[in-house]
């Protein structure tokens, strides 16, 4: 009761009341995810009367932390929306910062209605102590604001107020998971760590914090708000990270039920760090990141209310499955496999530290019991830094009529020195024929795999005009150019360290439609342009050139770098999958 007299004088409610009706995500042609608004909510709101102050001692070798436990009412307004789930978080902060602790799982239920899975379950995370989410307590505008479309693909782009982080709304192959059935029914899944994280406005939480409370915080330290101002008139005037400013709030951003969802940029000061905001808590697999099992459909999920036992169900073609997972008395885990064909298989899985989910996995498992269950299929889609969607044949469709030539190298053959960087580095003259009827425009993408199945980007073009049927040698003014795997815009020629002949592809699409591509040219990278054209590829053709250094040829160090275009932001290593 004391407490709640405290909240009564903060001026803090809570709106416990809650809709059963699913708000649609995304297309509204598309079945796949969306939001249930009947989570339960908690029947009473209760919080410590007791909150961690924080000081650290400055220019300190040791860096000693002197906790305080005080009974007052100054809570920084940042902590208010979490206070609803006091009973799984841990707050407090210094001048700074808020850092909200958390074991990484929601009080709703988890993982049901995903068509698109990737066989990892929620497990606990340690997000305590040194590795705790932390939100600044005033933020500062950025002068140069980052937009997240294309960028920010890895880790926590924001806080839900239930602790539990919020992905990019793109996945790391530039997808959006709200509409391949990548998401469960609350906007979320799990990472490449068994994660447990949003890619979606978690909307439902409005009903717990209250109408007039933020649902999270971006990493930025701006509030993200509900589809409504806390007054319940709808936003105006939002910009495009679906921010805006007013008097009451200043700035602010605002959820949605279409892309992006949740903030679309940072309006506010962080700092990229290998393709994510840096610093942030890491996950810890305990476990090999599992690969997706095709036709697969989540049907059910609970958790006993120790969490430490689980039990997911799954359906692949009508046929059930199940994973059963408890955490044993050494904090090891035990899994059950059920595969649909009614074969079953024990693992043993052994926590070891390392980084995981969007923050890029971490060192293998330790791993008992034998082979992995039959559906595992532990050879499909083995991942890759660019996310296992975005191999080399990804959304090629040879057609035996439509065919890519060159005057300068027939397929297969070596690529002349001068269309290389240890020549003039030129583009080759390309010509096409035989495209199907209907295409309305052309890309084109030049790859290499590289050695640890690393798809490397060296030459993307779209809008090139259905009319045209050929590029000259050096083409200039047509179609639109995106970057390298460099960040550069426009061709980037093959420049390979060491001696020995590497294959290179070019490919034409001929596509159904124009794309439709709002990010700038520095954005614009061979995963993104490649999401663009989902669904829209008639037919493809390619064709492949050979390039081999020699042992006395120039190194990349002794070339002169190319001028990176002035808006480049820092381009980032390539992103594995979750």
């Amino acid at each position: 009761m004391k407490f709640l007299r405290l909240l009564a004088a903060l001026g803090l409610s809570f709106g416990l009341s809650h809709a059963a009706v699913a708000h649609d995500l995304g297309n509204p042609d598309d079945p796949h995810p969306y939001y249930d608004w009947s989570m339960v909510p908690p029947q009473t709101v209760e919080a410590p009367e007791w909150f961690f102050v924080e000081s650290v001692p400055q220019n300190s070798a040791s860096q000693t932390v002197t906790t305080t436990t005080v009974q007052s009412p100054k809570i920084p307004s940042t902590a208010k929306p979490f206070l609803a789930f006091s009973d799984k978080l841990k707050l407090h902060w210094d001048e700074r910062f808020l850092f909200v602790e958390s074991n990484g799982l929601p009080s709703h239920k988890m993982m049901i209605g995903i068509t698109a899975w990737q066989q990892q379950v929620p497990l606990p995370q340690n997000y305590t102590g040194a590795n705790a989410w932390q939100i600044p307590l005033a933020p500062v505008m950025s002068k140069t604001p980052a937009s997240i479309k294309g960028r920010f693909l890895r880790g926590a782009i924001a806080l839900a107020a239930n602790g539990i982080p919020i992905f990019n709304p793109q996945n790391n192959r530039g997808e959006i998971s709200a509409v391949i059935g990548e998401l469960d029914q609350w906007g979320g899944h799990c990472g490449r760590a068994d994660d447990y994280h949003y890619h979606a406005a978690p909307l439902h939480l409005q009903s717990v914090v209250g109408k007039g409370m933020p649902i999270a915080y971006a990493l930025d330290g701006y509030a993200i708000y509900g589809l409504t101002e806390p007054d319940g008139s709808q936003p105006t005037g939002l910009d495009a990270f679906n921010g805006h400013t007013t008097t009451t709030l200043g700035y602010h951003y605002h959820a949605s039920t279409k892309y992006p969802y949740v903030n679309g940029g940072f309006h506010g000061e962080v700092t990229e760090r290998d393709g994510q905001v840096d610093p942030q808590p890491h996950a810890n697999p305990v476990r090999k990141d599992q690969p997706p099992l095709r036709g697969a459909k989540i049907t059910g999920f609970t958790t006993a209310p120790d969490e430490k036992n689980y039990a997911l169900q799954y359906a692949v073609d009508g046929k059930p499955g199940a994973v059963n997972y408890v955490q044993i008395s050494d904090g090891s885990w035990k899994f059950h496999f059920v595969t649909p064909d009614g074969q079953t298989q024990d693992e043993i899985y052994r926590t070891r530290e390392g980084r995981g989910g969007g923050q890029g996995g971490g060192p293998p498992p330790l791993r008992e019991g034998g082979a992995p269950p039959k559906d595992a299929r532990p050879n499909e889609n083995p991942p890759h830094p660019t996310g296992a969607e975005f191999g080399p044949d990804v959304l090629k469709k040879p057609n035996a009529t439509f065919v890519l030539t060159s005057t300068e190298v027939a397929d297969g053959g070596n690529l002349p020195a001068d269309y290389t960087g240890d020549g003039s580095g030129a583009t080759l003259p390309l010509a096409w024929k035989g495209a199907p009827t209907g295409t309305q425009s052309y890309a084109l993408i030049m790859d290499h795999l590289a050695p640890g199945n690393v798809m490397k980007s060296y030459w993307t073009i779209w809008d090139i005009p259905a009319t045209l049927s050929s590029l000259p040698k050096n083409v200039k003014g047509v179609g639109k150019l995106g970057t390298s795997f460099k960040g550069e815009i426009g061709y980037e020629p093959p420049h390979s360290q060491g001696p020995g002949p590497k294959t290179y592809m070019l490919t034409v699409y001929a596509l159904s439609a124009p794309l439709h591509i709002s990010a700038p040219p520095h954005e614009v990278t061979r995963e993104v342009l490649l999401t663009a054209m989902k669904g829209k590829v008639l037919a493809s053709a390619s064709l492949h050139v050979v390039y081999t250094r020699g042992g006395t040829s120039s190194s990349d160090a002794q070339r002169p770098p190319r001028p990176m275009p002035p808006a480049a932001p820092n381009n980032p290593p390539p992103i594995p999958p979750e």
